[in-house]
């Protein structure tokens, strides 16, 4: 598989489905779809209650995740970093995507995924 021998358009054709499923998880608070292309370690650390907490607080505040345009990709050794360009619902501002992705045997798996909604 080796996803860091992968094209962009072959590294998108994987990560834009599984990122479709984590905006639309995350819109519908749902977190068993939301957790099911996560690593291991990140499903044992991402408790339901924090992602519905997460989830409501966004939601409230910024709305629901819209439209996102692709950025860029970084390949390391073991991981592939995709970033977009993401907006939500509430505000006319853009904000960071990055979905962070892994082998795991025949899997891909995600090890990071967040979009950065932080503001001064």
């Amino acid at each position: 598989m080796e996803l860091a021998n992968k094209s962009e358009e072959e590294i998108l054709s994987i990560a834009n489905p599984i990122m479709d499923n984590l905006m639309e998880a995350s819109t519908n608070i749902d977190y068993s779809n939301h957790i099911k292309d996560f690593s291991d370690k990140i499903k044992n650390k991402f408790t339901e209650e924090e992602f519905r907490s997460q989830c409501k607080e966004r939601q409230e505040k910024y709305g629901e995740f819209s439209r996102r345009e692709f950025m860029g990709i970084t390949k390391q050794s073991d991981v592939i970093n995709i970033y977009w360009k993401q907006k939500i619902t509430k505000s006319e501002n853009e904000f960071a995507a990055i979905l962070t992705l892994s082998e795991d045997g025949s899997r891909y798996v995600v090890q990071r995924a967040f979009v950065d909604i932080w503001q001064l």
